[in-house]
């Protein structure tokens, strides 16, 4: 910082001798005060590494329109310079200029000792063909002197925007136990974020990759979507955070494109829905998100919903619609008069929560919840949902997805798509999704007969666990 304030010093003081030497008379730019000279990068989180503060606002901005408004005066005069000849030139001593009012044919034409007329006072004849351009003579020393200022003028605002953009150092955990140390700037979305990592890894490009962060105080997790820009939920936590940062495969990610069916026809027969051709489920994806407006899976069932301040649980008939959560109050009916408003999607995010059996008394351990963002502590206004079992909860984690970010997540997963498809040196693991089993496989598996329930995605926890474990042996 302190080159740069010895930069912009320099400039402000060339820029005076500038303008005095083009005939100006200026006061001297006032200088920041020496409160603003100097800019202090705090460390940031406790898992993050270092991170660096964005920079004063005000003073940046301040600084920067200074710039921008001597940069133009200063072009201003150079191109006057440049294109303007002086009146001594044009005309003789003794000869008047040309009223400004009068016609270019009215004028007298100039005796043959008068060099000739500028293009832009005195213009040609359309029958006349324009003159040839002249030879560039070499600039005057002033002139070149001007222009390289100038050119620093526009170096330093571009440090400035630069410097104006707010940056972060993280620290990416993998699922060996493993680590990846990025520097990551406000500008950078998460899809960014993980080709970056593609290629520091080696691995595919399959599209189940992901970036999770996990909240060890609310014992929460969650997938970044690959259009957010990773600098913004970063910025949330606070100081002493024990959030993590995870890149690891999350076949639930978009099982959504991959199986449709499994979403949209849920009350369906699960072995219909098993077999269905890949043709159909291309054109359910086109029936729901490729029209003029996309159509959120028509979900509803009874869930458990925590009590404010309480570790008890009440039981109530939800139903999803695009705009949000709603319930049917008790002793009404499912009509939309009378459905009652939940929860909207429009400042909250979805979280799978765990432990919420041991922590609240949660009738499962199926459970997800919905906070704001900036929430990083227990408070009153997040919202906990239990389901009664496991594809239940991925079931309305992933129909929350859908409603909140429309044909966004689409969009996000062709652009995955195409990375997988275009960019992979390794052979693509695409994980299928699991399917719903049939009550008579769950009974088959239940007396340990028969194939195994399919498994649905670790927790994060778990995987990290798994994966010291590993490396211990």
């Amino acid at each position: 910082m302190d080159d740069i304030d010895a930069m912009f010093s320099e400039m402000l003081g060339e820029m005076d001798l500038l303008t005095q030497s083009l005939g100006l008379e200026t006061l001297p730019p006032e200088l920041p005060s020496s409160s603003h000279q100097e800019h202090n990068f705090s460390i940031g989180f406790t898992d993050l590494n270092e991170s660096l503060n964005e920079l004063e606002d005000q003073d940046l901005d301040a600084l920067m329109a200074d710039l921008v408004a001597d940069l133009s005066n200063t072009e201003e005069k150079l191109t006057a310079s440049k294109s303007a000849p002086s009146q001594a030139q044009m005309y003789p001593p003794g000869l008047p200029p040309p009223l400004q009012d009068c016609a270019p044919s009215a004028l007298p034409a100039p005796p043959s000792t008068i060099s000739p007329t500028p293009a832009a006072i005195f213009p040609a004849a359309p029958s006349q063909p324009p003159p040839p351009p002249q030879p560039s003579k070499s600039l005057p020393p002033e002139e070149i002197e001007a222009q390289a200022k100038s050119d620093k003028i526009k170096l330093a605002l571009e440090k400035l925007k630069e410097a104006k953009v707010k940056k972060l150092v993280i620290k990416v955990l993998m699922n060996d136990g493993s680590s990846k140390t990025l520097m990551v700037d406000e500008r950078q979305t998460v899809r960014d974020v993980l080709d970056n990592l593609f290629e520091k890894t080696h691995c595919d490009c399959g599209v189940d990759w992901t970036l999770c962060e996990t909240n060890p105080e609310l014992q929460i997790e969650r997938g970044f979507e690959d259009h957010e820009y990773l600098v913004e939920p970063l910025s949330t936590w606070t100081r002493d955070s024990e959030n993590k940062i995870l890149f690891l495969e999350r076949p639930d990610k978009y099982a959504v494109f991959k199986n449709p069916q499994n979403y949209y026809l849920w009350k369906k027969d699960k072995n219909a829905l098993k077999d269905m051709k890949d043709r159909d489920k291309e054109a359910l994806l086109v029936e729901n998100f490729c029209r003029a407006s996309i159509i959120v899976p028509d979900l509803e069932g009874a869930l458990y919903l925590k009590e404010d301040g309480k570790k008890s649980w009440k039981r109530r008939y939800f139903l999803l619609r695009a705009s949000g959560i709603y319930y049917v109050p008790k002793g009404k009916t499912k009509s939309s008069s009378d459905l009652a408003c939940f929860i909207q999607f429009d400042n909250v995010n979805v979280y799978y929560a765990m432990e919420c059996k041991n922590k609240f008394k949660a009738p499962t351990d199926f459970c997800f919840i919905l906070k704001h963002p900036q929430i990083q502590r227990e408070s009153q206004y997040i919202r906990y949902l239990c389901c009664d079992d496991q594809w239940t909860m991925t079931l309305w984690v992933t129909s929350i997805r859908i409603a909140k970010y429309g044909t966004v997540l689409y969009e996000n997963y062709k652009a995955a798509v195409r990375k997988a498809s275009g960019t992979s040196v390794w052979t693509n693991r695409i994980v299928s999704t699991p399917s719903v089993p049939s009550p008579a496989l769950k009974a088959k598996a239940a007396n340990g007969h028969g194939p195994q329930a399919p498994l649905q995605p670790k927790p994060v926890t778990t995987i990290i666990s798994e994966a010291k474990g590993m490396r211990r042996l």
